[in-house]
């Protein structure tokens, strides 16, 4: 679950829908036009029967956060916070994924979808100098959020050297490793994967931190990937390593 103040403003179909089936949506606003399909028309009888508040609006688009709201702002109640410890105690060996200072919130949103699709269900990220969990965080996961457990620290570099004294091993995502990610045995233990900010990757105190620096493998003359695919990989072959996906 999402730090409080987290998840209260949603937009986008998916999102709203997770929120709905949670109980979370406390009042939807929904463009009339929008009525006419079915999938529209069960999330608003859904919502009224949680109780939410509807009003039908001819645009949403003065009310919304994104530039596609895809005719749904809900309000809801926010998701109560999970702390290190609990993220940490979630799995059985700990799997924890955390972002170090990204910055761009749809990457945000892509990181926690593809986690949940892995089964990595622990999230960590900074509330400084990094992409805020808002309406756009939440639309890009498409409820992702609603299942998944977000820790929001101070400074990433602390929160590891925590991680590190609860006996979990920390990987970080480094074009310059020696090792690669496929096949690192640290996976299969209680480990934190660590993935840094799109462009100028991990932070130095981050990086003094970790216990190992591994590469994604990449085709000559390709340097970088985008974080959040970059992550999708990471989360993947973690699950691959674990035998959570075959």
């Amino acid at each position: 679950m999402a730090p409080a103040g987290i998840g209260d403003s949603l937009e986008g179909f998916h999102a709203v829908a997770a929120a709905v089936a949670a109980g979370r949506v406390t009042r939807l606003h929904v463009e009339s036009s929008r009525l006419r399909h079915r999938a529209y028309a069960g999330l608003v009888t859904a919502a009224r029967d949680a109780g939410a508040t509807v009003v039908e609006v001819d645009d949403v688009r003065p009310e919304a956060a994104t530039e596609a709201p895809q005719g749904l702002v809900a309000r809801a109640r926010p998701i109560a916070p999970v702390t290190l410890e609990e993220a940490v105690a979630g799995t059985d060996p700990p799997a924890l994924l955390v972002l170090d200072r990204i910055e761009d919130p749809r990457n945000v949103g892509a990181v926690a979808r593809s986690a949940l699709a892995a089964g990595v269900h622990s999230l960590v990220v900074a509330t400084r100098r990094a992409a805020p969990l808002g309406a756009t965080a939440f639309k890009a996961a498409a409820g992702a959020f609603e299942a998944i457990d977000v820790v929001t620290v101070g400074s990433v570099a602390a929160a590891l050297s925590s991680l590190r004294r609860a006996g979990v091993w920390l990987v970080g995502l480094d074009a310059a490793g020696e090792a690669s990610l496929f096949g690192c045995e640290l996976l299969t233990g209680p480990v934190a994967i660590v993935v840094g900010a799109e462009g100028r990757g991990l932070s130095r105190l981050v990086v003094e931190r970790l216990d190992a620096r591994v590469r994604i493998p990449l085709a000559a003359g390709v340097e970088s990937l985008n974080a959040s695919v970059a992550a999708a990989l990471a989360v993947f072959e973690l699950a691959r390593m674990r035998g959570w996906v075959t």
